[in-house]
């Protein structure tokens, strides 16, 4: 079975990374663009010879899911939109603009019965896969995570709503779910740093592990890094995860989206798992600004 797959959104997420993945993808058919600027959206659709939307509506109508690449409060609208319609979703993250959008998008796509997959690419790819087999054999206890990029300094080229809010929005969720996966869900955290500039985040996870992850991105620094080590009474492993997600992982991760849809039943990774995130990213911002910064004496 081929899955008929609409793309939303035509900016640089949805023209560098979804278009390729989602034409290169077997199990997938591309079946068009919709987005707010008919020219942008016309643009991209010619460049994979697909169909070009006039209305939303009119893509819903003519696919079995939409892969949504647009800011996050839109996203939460247009993907309720889309589970209302029984359409399955492919959402970015962080999946809304705040824990109300990503509550009511959880809320739609319960109601009407959709299938739901969260963009967490590194979880496709098969470096990552193999990492966490070798964290569980570390009989984990703790670990950490890095994320430094360039995408909050004055050359990049970020969407607004990237620079509006707090690093970690941005650089959390992929970070906070490898740890997650690795480690077990998340239970508590606490926050120091600067919102706009260094982050760092203590995590608590379910039975009594923890984690420590810092996120930066204002470094001129081409590639980025992203990195994360896992340890235990039975070794330590760790992971390059910018050298272990290329376009593949982006292939497979449409490829299990196209499975999932098929067979009816959401993954791990679903909107559920990416309101908790949402929650947890939220709750460290809220932490940051409570208890503010500490000096200690001389």
């Amino acid at each position: 079975m081929t899955i008929r797959v609409g793309l939303v959104g035509a900016g640089q997420r949805a023209s560098e990374v979804h278009a390729p993945a989602l034409a290169a993808c077997a199990e997938t058919e591309f079946a068009g663009v919709w987005a707010r600027s008919h020219g942008a959206s016309a643009e991209l659709a010619a460049r994979y010879r697909a169909r070009v939307f006039e209305s939303y509506h009119d893509l819903l109508e003519e696919c079995d899911a939409v892969a949504l690449a647009v800011p996050p409060a839109a996203q939460a609208e247009l993907g309720a939109h889309a589970a209302h319609a029984r359409k399955a979703v492919l959402l970015e993250k962080p999946i809304a603009g705040d824990i109300a959008g990503a509550e009511n998008l959880l809320m739609a796509v319960d109601r009407g019965g959709a299938v739901s997959q969260v963009a967490l690419v590194w979880r496709h790819a098969p470096a990552i896969q193999r990492f966490l087999d070798a964290a569980e054999r570390t009989w984990p206890v703790g670990g950490s995570g890095l994320a430094i990029s360039g995408t909050q300094t004055d050359e990049s080229s970020a969407s607004p709503w990237r620079l509006e809010r707090s690093v970690v929005l941005e650089l959390g969720p992929d970070l906070v779910d490898l740890l997650e996966a690795a480690l077990g869900r998340v239970v508590d955290v606490r926050a120091q740093g600067d919102p706009s500039g260094w982050f760092g985040l203590l995590l608590e996870h379910e039975g009594g592990r923890f984690s420590q992850a810092s996120l930066y991105a204002r470094a001129v620094i081409d590639p980025p890094r992203a990195e994360v080590e896992i340890y235990g009474p039975g070794g330590a492993t760790s992971i390059d995860c910018v050298a272990a997600v290329g376009r593949e992982a982006y292939e497979a991760m449409y490829r299990d989206f196209a499975g999932a849809v098929e067979r009816g039943t959401p993954p791990p990774t679903d909107v559920r798992h990416g309101l908790h995130l949402q929650q947890v990213i939220e709750a460290a911002e809220t932490d940051l600004i409570r208890s503010g910064p500490s000096t200690i004496a001389p």
